[in-house]
C-alpha cells in the first residue's frame, strides 16, 4: 500500500472502513484541510455507502426498476463506475454487489474480517455495467431490478480526489489524501515531491517499505489480495471479484500498484490488473500506466516507466 513518509502537517483517523491519511505541506494549514476532507468523506459515505439502510445507494436500490433522479454526487460516482468499465472492457464492474455478497461482505469488514462457517453463496458472473439505464445529459438512471451495485473500489479513490483539491482549496497548500493506501495530490508539492513508501500493508508501509517513490500530482493506487480476506466455511476469500465468474479472483498477484493521473484512474487500472492475471503486464504496458506488480511468491514486476525508486508521476 502507499503512505507519505514526510509532512510539515499530518493527521490519521479512521473513516470509510480504513485508515485516511492528510498530509500538508504547511502545518499551518492542517485544520482547514482536514475539515475539508471530513466533510468530503462524510458526503461519499452518506452517498454511497453499501452498508448504511440510510445512504442514498441504498434507497436508489428500494427504487430498482423506477426511473430515478440521483444527487450530483451519485450521478458523479455511478458515471466514473460505468467509465471504469467502459475502460477495462467490464473487468472492473459496478454491478458485481450481488456477489461480493454472496462471498460474505455484506456488511462493514470490522464484522467481516473474523469469518463466517457458513459456506459462500453460488457464484454468479455480474449482470453487467450496460444494463444500467443512465439518462444522458441528466441526473436520471434505471437500475434494473436484481441489480445491485457495488461502487466501493471507485467511489474510495472518487473520495480521495475530491478531498485532496477540496483540501488544497481550502488549506492554500499542497495536500495529500490516502484512503486506506489509496491517494491524491493537490495543490503545490513539496520541493522535492511526495516521497511515498509502498507495501503489502500501507499500515506496514512507512517502517517497513518494500520500495519508495516520489510523486508530485495525480494519483496512486494500490490493489491487494493480502488485506481484506475473510474465512468463509472451508476457504478464505478476498474482497476482489472477477465480474466474468462472480467469484473471488484467483491471486496471480499479490498486490499490484499504479500511477496515474487521478486516484480514480489509478485505481481503476491497479483493479483491472489483479482480476486480468497474468496478462496483467502487457495490458498495462500497452496504455502506458507506470506499474509495480508483486505476484504469490513475492517476485516484483515493473512495466511502463516505474523504477525501483524515483519515480516523479
Amino acid at each position: 500500500m502507499t503512505t507519505a513518509t514526510q509532512a510539515a502537517g499530518r493527521l490519521d483517523f479512521h473513516a470509510l472502513g480504513t485508515t485516511a491519511v492528510v498530509v500538508t505541506t504547511d502545518g499551518g494549514g492542517l485544520d482547514r484541510a482536514e475539515k475539508a476532507v471530513r466533510r468530503t468523506l462524510r458526503e461519499i459515505d452518506q452517498t454511497c455507502s453499501r452498508f448504511r439502510a440510510d445512504s442514498e445507494i441504498s434507497r436508489l436500490h428500494e427504487r430498482a426498476g423506477r426511473l430515478t433522479t440521483m444527487s450530483p454526487l451519485l450521478a458523479e460516482a455511478v458515471d466514473v463506475a460505468i467509465r471504469a468499465a467502459e475502460l477495462t472492457d467490464g473487468l472492473v464492474d459496478p454491478t458485481v454487489g450481488a456477489a461480493v455478497r454472496a462471498l460474505g461482505y455484506d456488511r462493514d469488514f470490522a464484522e467481516v474480517r473474523y469469518g463466517d462457517p457458513a459456506p459462500c453463496g453460488p457464484a454468479t458472473a455480474a449482470p453487467g455495467w450496460w444494463r444500467l439505464r443512465r439518462e444522458p445529459g441528466s441526473r436520471r438512471v434505471v437500475l434494473p431490478r436484481g441489480v445491485v451495485l457495488d461502487l466501493g473500489a471507485t467511489a474510495k479513490a472518487l473520495a480521495a480526489d475530491l478531498a485532496a483539491r477540496a483540501a488544497a482549496d481550502e488549506a492554500g497548500c499542497g495536500v495529500l489524501v490516502s484512503l486506506g493506501g489509496d491517494l491524491a495530490v493537490a495543490g503545490d508539492p513539496p520541493a522535492r515531491g511526495w516521497r511515498i513508501a509502498i507495501g503489502d500493508d500501507h499500515v506496514l508501509a512507512e517502517t517497513d517499505p518494500a520500495t519508495t517513490i516520489t510523486v508530485a500530482s495525480g494519483g496512486l493506487a494500490t490493489s491487494s489480495t493480502t488485506r481484506r480476506r475473510w474465512r468463509r466455511g472451508d476457504r478464505f476469500v478476498h474482497h476482489l471479484v472477477d465480474p466474468r465468474t462472480g467469484d473471488a479472483v484467483v491471486p496471480v498477484w499479490r498486490t499490484v500498484s499504479v500511477a496515474a493521473a487521478t486516484c480514480v484512474d489509478a485505481n481503476t487500472a491497479s483493479t483491472a490488473a489483479i482480476v486480468l492475471g497474468a496478462s496483467a503486464p502487457g495490458w498495462l504496458r500497452e496504455r502506458n500506466l507506470p506499474a509495480r506488480l508483486v505476484d504469490v511468491a513475492g517476485r516484483v514486476s515493473t512495466v511502463a516507466g516505474w523504477p525501483a525508486e524515483g519515480f516523479t508521476a
